[in-house]
């Protein structure tokens, strides 16, 4: 996500700064070279010239850093992409709380946890806010933006102004659980995997049933191949710890086993379903 979040503001002419270890910057860079050579191709077709120039202007505003008060100082805009663990994100937030300019504004791309609860302890509180991409980020057209109670009106503005900006179509969202889409799609996903744990039907059959019945582009195993079992799994016991009365977060010893056997999805190259070495989208 951090890549294609880099990437989509560079395209659109932004100077960007890659804050993270050197290990992942490397990674970073390798990611939107790859997804650069490929949209460069569909884009200039037949014409290399044009093409590496289109990429060499994107890729030149894309700098990296391994310091986070040294990278994220001078931005007027800071997006933390990391794992979804609160204590994780809370030490992220450490490192630039105090740092960063008055008017700048300090967004998480949570997908699951709470924007008020990430907040907590931050002098920057105002703001903060939850700016939530899809992923693939060239790809998806929608952002969720959240705002917390705390979150100013001017930072809530700036920040949908700056989705506008980049291309994409914001909705604004209540500081709930998953608040839209996820709020929506993850109860659907673990109904399909009790189902299935039931035997009311098959992995595949539920896919296909989505598909061609609701108009859905993927079924709801497809879907957690894609996003990874394991943030599946990460994202319904916080829920669950959070909320342990709503059955629509129960755990599923089905995705517990999976984890457990290194079977995430598409990263791992087997999940639900197996996925061709070769090509990271077949099977």
């Amino acid at each position: 996500m951090g890549s294609g979040i880099a990437q989509l503001c560079a395209q659109n002419g932004y100077e960007v700064m890659v804050v993270d270890s050197d290990e992942y910057t490397q990674k970073c860079q390798v990611a939107i070279i790859k997804s650069l050579d490929i949209i460069s191709q569909k884009r200039f077709p037949g014409e290399v010239k044009f093409a590496n120039q289109w990429k060499d202007d994107i890729f030149s505003r894309i700098k990296v850093n391994q310091s986070y008060d040294r990278g994220c100082e001078k931005a007027d805009l800071v997006i933390e992409t990391i794992i979804e663990d609160l204590d994780a994100k809370r030490n992220i937030y450490k490192k630039v709380d105090g740092k960063l300019q008055k008017d700048a504004i300090l967004a998480t791309n949570t997908s699951s946890l709470s924007v008020v609860d990430l907040s907590e302890g931050l002098q920057c509180r105002d703001q903060f806010i939850g700016l939530h991409f899809f992923n693939p980020v060239w790809h998806m057209k929608l952002v969720e933006v959240i705002p917390s109670d705390f979150t100013s009106t001017a930072t809530t503005e700036k920040t949908l102004d700056f989705v506008n900006k980049v291309g994409k179509v914001a909705v604004k969202c209540q500081d709930t659980p998953g608040f839209i889409v996820n709020n929506l799609v993850y109860p659907m996903m673990m109904e399909a995997m009790r189902m299935v744990e039931r035997g009311e039907a098959t992995i595949e059959d539920a896919d296909i049933a989505m598909k061609l019945g609701a108009g859905l582009p993927m079924g709801p195993f497809e879907m957690m191949d894609v996003i990874g079992i394991d943030t599946v799994q990460q994202v319904i016991r916080t829920w669950n710890e959070k909320y342990p009365e709503n059955p629509r977060y129960f755990p599923s010893a089905t995705i517990d086993e999976l984890v457990r056997s290194k079977k995430l999805g598409m990263k791992t190259k087997q999940g639900f379903y197996p996925y061709n070495r070769n090509s990271f989208y077949e099977r």
